[in-house]
């Protein structure tokens, strides 16, 4: 192993040929003015063919044979790119297009909900990004193909695709262009580019007989400078690809490199990651998204997603990264993870309960919600129900039989029936099918003695329509505690548990293991639900014209969806329909409009901490209502683009556009007590629960399910 620091000095790479790719691809790309360039070779057969490139490029020439071909293009671009038609002479075998044009300049000032929904071609100086589907260059006949990139920029810049570095150049003399040429040998669906004022800094692994591992960050000077930041990448590069070739099989590509975007960008591309340059820096990226970025190069760019059947991947990869991490932090990590997993699905509208199956990518917070935590919780699910070892050996089962192949989660059940000899089909399609959040609730718990000790009955009822449902249950005497699983799969079951010790108390799944409708009292109020509300509200108190115009910011970044703009007189009528409404205001303004309407201000440690920060937002006690107060204009604005980031919270405290203090409000899953049968049979047991902020106990009977 060793550092390489790539100086101003020629540099020539190269490997063997692979096999001919299905797109050739020469570019040349000048950020500064925006212009690209691109001769681009593919297959073809038939009488015709159709492509799409975005609008800012236009056609010069077309060739088949030797033969010039007079392109034509529909007058009306579509989405923003515009439909090419050639017309092919017969036993037509290879096509070469010229096109050129100015690309729209690189919007470092998206937040990140625009990136999800689509980008097109965009250049700059600080920055350039091609993606795939933008149109920037003719998608082939075939769905999935192989191909080769030769990218010339000018001498300041560096550009790559993913795959492996054929070749490289360096400029030595003022004039001289970086140029590098890529190769992709495997099928895959699409090709990203980016281009940027980078650095490049190389390590490189040896592997054995395999090709040496190649690894890189492409970071801007600034970034490149921080002492140690740079080589702690390649670093923990390094450990998570030796970590997943271990957990799966050998890692697919022979190179990974991070590379710096000046866009709110989180990608994860075969053999690199595209993150963006603000949160580069930040500690969290290198011990959890450096890995989930890593991990993809297995699932979803080794195997890769078939989009008809639902989007495994995802769910997967947070399972196996950022899941996985936290267990290895603690217990109460872990658990925490899985208790986010479930408030988010908690805050979702009722309406707003996608099903598994149906989720094919993030735009939403509906869809991170089912797609990441729900996901994610089906694979602990499955873990929990076959063993650690079986799960182990289906995910190396499927791996070895799926990679660079389209695969859906009937082969990933199939994968997991091998390893662990269980029948999984009706689980694997419950869960992808089901939109519910189910809930259980206990009608009694009564313990008897018996020959061997004590048994427990347990009446449990769910909702319509029922699952099969397979539900941990604590129970507990003093300081003694067992955890016993009761499986059922109708409206309403009774379990017989025996044990050797009478039973005091018992829980439902106390440590959130299970897809489930928390209780009342284990999800507190969290941003999510006003962040993704179907009908959000929204109420401005005062302020002067830049106040306002603040507000509109924060309002308009905030929510998924527009927002309904209502006076203070329509709170009251608002807050009683169950809408979720944000009230903004300055402090004073805040506080008068809660008193007045017979609402809490928030609780003392919100009051005590809020002191030393310039903006404040909770959710209000007893009702749908979130409140945002700041001090001015200045301080308001600067919650825009972080308020977003930070669903999963009840409370924050900012310092400008800094986060300086969160928290959730107190919550306590529900413990119900066992009654003797000589009194109690046939009663309903009261939980002794409290209510996320308030130590009154609850009278409804306790709820939670189970996966």
């Amino acid at each position: 192993m060793k550092n390489i620091w790539l100086a101003a000095a020629p540099l020539l790479l190269a490997a063997g040929v692979g096999a001919a790719p299905a797109l050739d691809l020469t570019v040349t790309l000048d950020p500064d003015q925006r212009r690209l360039e691109v001769i681009a070779k593919l297959p073809v057969s038939g009488r015709s063919f159709e492509f799409e490139l975005h609008e800012s490029l236009t056609v010069s020439e077309a060739v088949v044979a030797g033969r010039r071909i007079r392109p034509a293009d529909a007058a009306t671009p579509r989405d923003g790119t515009r439909l090419w038609r050639l017309a092919l002479p017969a036993g037509a075998k290879q096509l070469r297009i010229t096109y050129a044009g100015t690309l729209p300049a690189t919007e470092v000032h998206r937040d990140y909900r625009q990136v999800l929904s689509g980008l097109p071609p965009m250049a700059a100086a600080e920055g350039s990004f091609l993606p795939a589907g933008s149109g920037w260059y003719p998608q082939p006949q075939a769905a999935l193909f192989a191909y080769r990139v030769r990218l010339s920029v000018p001498g300041e810049q560096r550009a790559l695709v993913a795959g492996r570095l054929f070749e490289e150049r360096l400029p030595v003399r003022a004039g001289e262009r970086y140029q590098a040429e890529f190769e992709f040998s495997q099928a895959t669906g699409g090709i990203d580019l980016m281009a940027g004022p980078w650095r490049i800094r190389e390590r490189l692994v040896a592997r054995g007989r395999a090709p040496a591992l190649r690894l890189r960050t492409y970071f801007p000077a600034d970034l490149d400078s921080e002492p140690g930041l740079a080589a702690g990448y390649l670093t923990d590069s390094e450990r998570y690809i030796a970590r997943y070739s271990s957990l799966i099989g050998a890692y697919p590509y022979d190179a990974f490199s991070i590379v710096a975007s000046p866009l709110p960008t989180g990608f994860g591309m075969p053999t690199l990651t595209y993150l963006g340059v603000d949160v580069l820096r930040l500690p969290f990226i290198r011990a959890s998204s450096l890995g989930h970025e890593i991990l993809h190069n297995w699932w979803g760019n080794g195997v890769y997603v078939d989009a008809q059947s639902g989007n495994w991947s995802e769910g997967l990869t947070t399972f196996l990264a950022d899941y996985a991490y936290s267990e290895e932090r603690s217990a109460a990590a872990a658990r925490d993870m899985r208790l986010g997993w479930l408030r988010d699905a908690a805050a979702l509208p009722a309406t707003g309960q996608p099903a598994l199956g149906d989720f094919r990518s993030r735009q939403h917070g509906a869809e991170a919600a089912i797609g990441y935590g729900k996901a994610a919780m089906l694979f602990l699910m499955l873990r929990d129900r076959i063993g650690e070892a079986a799960f182990r050996q289906g995910l190396r089962d499927f791996w070895q039989a799926q990679r660079f192949q389209q695969a859906s989660w009937d082969d990933l059940c199939r994968a997991f029936e091998r390893s662990s000899g269980a029948e999984l089909r009706a689980f694997f399609a419950q869960w992808l099918s089901s939109r519910q959040l189910p809930e259980v609730a206990v009608v009694s718990a009564v313990v008897s003695g018996h020959a061997a000790g004590y048994r427990l009955h347990l009446t449990l009822r769910q909702e319509q329509p029922p699952l099969a449902l397979r539900l941990p249950v604590e129970i507990a005497t003093g300081e003694r505690r067992v955890v016993r699983w009761v499986a059922f799969d109708k409206v309403r079951a009774v379990a017989e548990i025996d044990l050797d010790f009478r039973p005091e108390q018992l829980r439902l799944d106390p440590e959130a293991r299970l897809w489930r409708r928390l209780e009342v009292s284990e999800r507190p109020p969290i941003l999510r639900r006003w962040i993704g509300a179907l009908k959000p509200r929204s109420i401005v108190l005062g302020g002067d014209v830049a106040f306002r115009d603040a507000a509109r910011v924060v309002v308009g970044q905030f929510f998924e969806r527009p927002a309904t703009p209502l006076g203070l007189s329509e709170m009251k009528a608002a807050l009683a329909a169950d809408e979720s409404v944000m009230l903004i205001g300055t402090p004073s303004e805040v506080d008068a409009a809660l008193l007045a309407s017979g609402l809490p201000k928030p609780s003392d440690a919100l009051e005590k901490n809020g002191e030393r920060g310039s903006a404040r937002v909770w959710t209000v006690e007893r009702v749908p209502l979130l409140a945002v107060v700041a001090t001015d204009a200045a301080a308001l604005r600067a919650l825009a683009r972080p308020l977003p980031h930070y669903g999963g919270q009840s409370w924050l405290l900012f310092d400008g556009g800094r986060v300086i203090a969160r928290g959730l409000w107190p919550t306590q899953a529900p413990v119900i007590k066992v009654r003797s049968d000589r009194h109690d049979q046939g009663r309903s047991n009261i939980p002794e629960s409290l209510s996320p902020r308030s130590a009154v106990p609850t009278s409804h009977p306790s709820r939670a399910a189970s996966g």
